[in-house]
């Protein structure tokens, strides 16, 4: 593909958020009838890339080209009237109004007087809708409809533009089989029509049977740019998580020593756990002194697993037992009552609270344990603070320092600190080691091994294949929301994790 075909394209792109590189001079060019996959891990680019396309974010270096043309949207509104729609994961519309509405918002048609002619809005989005297989009352509220039914009507709002570039952000995560087929032939028409598609899925199925190219993108950078065909899956994700796949496939990684001592009957049994769309029968076992790790590519599962075993996440099916005892699903009180906690990958988002000081979110979780006629005992409180501020090594002036003023690893020994004064008997990690330091990694890594040798049962996620095979004793693999293979301890190196996580070979056709 020539630059000079492209109808979107990006020279040398670059794009910072407070000294955090998110782009690093990522060149990418999208030609006029092609279907072209972008992919990466979390924290990868794709999302940053896709907004500075948009108009989203303006970029600090570098140069956008659409048609020909160097452009600068200053808002997405820009990009739009330019001819690049874009459906999101996340549905973008508005629940209380029409799916007519939705899908002519702020391009109305109009009759006498300016007025919205609601007649000829309403044939028109029957017709595009009908168009997408869906029989539905286009008068119908949008917020009454399914997820999945909101999804085809942001596609169909995308079509009602004269668009020259349609970017599908994850557009079948909440889309039923049949849907799924339905997008894809819809893409497809698009695409014989001239359309230029972005199309971004961490279903990696999907990219086989849809895409004609592919960029991978890795910590900012574009790592790779190719036609899909003759790429093989394990190549593929070498790419994405930074693997060199001969060196893999020669040396694999020092096989994994049975350093745990497991014994007893499992802490954690979950059977058949099931989550619409998430999840799908996913079942896994952790006995005291063990550490599990949940292996995956984004969007396999991993962090579902561990929220609908705490209870964030409701599951339609199946079943949490720990210590012999059944848990209610769907419950976070009766998941802490049992002995479960979570550390949750997004320490910022859903963890510390940053105006807060380390001595407070520390006691968070206990208070009610450490209240009595609704008084809380503080002395009681500060011991325990004192306690695991030293075990744990945590630097702070004080108890009393902000929470948001300490380092990212600091913070994040707080939260761990938060969930070990519950004591647990099961202990999630999602992501524990993200985003610290390399001195702050390897105590929170010394600190697993440390629970595990005390007879915690613990479930450790990480995209990190590296301290998965060096940390687990065995990892469960998922994809596409299910186990597909578990790798006990005589099979844990980087090579078999890899072909595990590929789907276990490459992929030719």
């Amino acid at each position: 593909m020539r630059s000079e075909q492209a109808v979107l394209r990006t020279e040398g792109v670059t794009k910072s958020f407070g000294g955090v590189h998110a782009l690093r001079g990522v060149d990418f060019s999208l030609a006029p009838g092609e279907i072209h996959a972008l992919v990466g891990e979390n924290g990868a680019g794709k999302s940053t890339l896709i907004k500075v396309l948009t108009g989203v974010h303006r970029p600090d270096g570098g140069q956008v080209f659409f048609a020909g043309r160097a452009v600068d949207f200053p808002r997405p509104a820009a990009a739009q009237q330019a001819g690049i729609s874009t459906i999101y994961q996340e549905v973008n519309l508005v629940p209380l109004l029409s799916v007519a509405r939705n899908i002519f918002l702020g391009r109305e048609p109009r009759g006498r007087f300016g007025l919205i002619d609601v007649p000829a809005m309403n044939r028109r989005a029957a017709e595009l809708t009908g168009s997408l297989g869906l029989d539905l009352d286009v008068t119908a509220e949008l917020g009454t409809l399914g997820l999945g039914v909101q999804q085809m009507v942001a596609l169909a709002r995308a079509m009602s533009v004269d668009s020259r570039v349609v970017i599908m952000d994850e557009p079948t995560s909440s889309l039923e089989a049949r849907e799924v087929a339905t997008l894809f032939e819809v893409a497809r028409t698009l695409r014989d029509r001239g359309v230029g598609l972005v199309f971004v899925s961490h279903r990696l199925e999907e990219l086989w049977e849809l895409c004609d190219n592919v960029t991978i993108l890795r910590d900012g950078r574009r790592v790779h740019t190719g036609p899909m065909a003759g790429l093989g899956r394990v190549e593929l994700v070498a790419h994405m998580l930074g693997r060199e796949i001969g060196e893999v496939e020669r040396d694999g990684a020092t096989e994994f020593g049975d350093t745990h001592k497991r014994s007893g009957e499992p802490v954690l049994s979950v059977s058949g756990l099931s989550v619409r769309h998430r999840l799908d029968g996913v079942g896994l076992t952790v006995r005291p002194g063990e550490v599990v790790g949940l292996g995956g590519l984004l969007g396999s599962g991993r962090s579902e697993t561990v929220k609908a075993v705490y209870g964030v996440l409701p599951a339609q099916a199946g079943s949490v037992t720990v210590g012999g005892t059944r848990v209610r699903t769907g419950s976070v009180r009766h998941a802490l009552a049992a002995g479960v906690a979570l550390l949750s990958e997004d320490r910022k988002g859903e963890g510390i609270i940053p105006d807060l000081s380390v001595r407070e979110n520390i006691a968070l979780a206990v208070l009610p344990r450490f209240a009595r006629a609704g008084l809380v005992s503080g002395r009681r409180i500060d011991a325990l603070v004192e306690t695991f501020m030293t075990r744990l090594r945590i630097k702070a002036s004080s108890p009393a320092q902000k929470v948001r003023e300490l380092s990212g690893g600091n913070q994040q020994k707080v939260l761990l600190a938060r969930w070990l004064c519950t004591e647990p008997k099961v202990f999630l990690l999602d992501e524990p080691t993200r985003g610290i330091d390399i001195g702050a990694k390897a105590e929170v890594q010394a600190l697993i091994d440390e629970l595990a040798e005390q007879g915690l049962a613990v479930v450790l996620i990480s995209s990190e294949m590296d301290e998965l095979v060096e940390g687990a004793d065995r990892i469960v693999v998922l994809r596409s929301g299910s186990v597909q293979e578990e790798l006990a301890a005589d099979r844990l190196t980087s090579a078999r994790l890899l072909a595990a996580l590929a789907g276990g070979g490459t992929k030719d056709e």
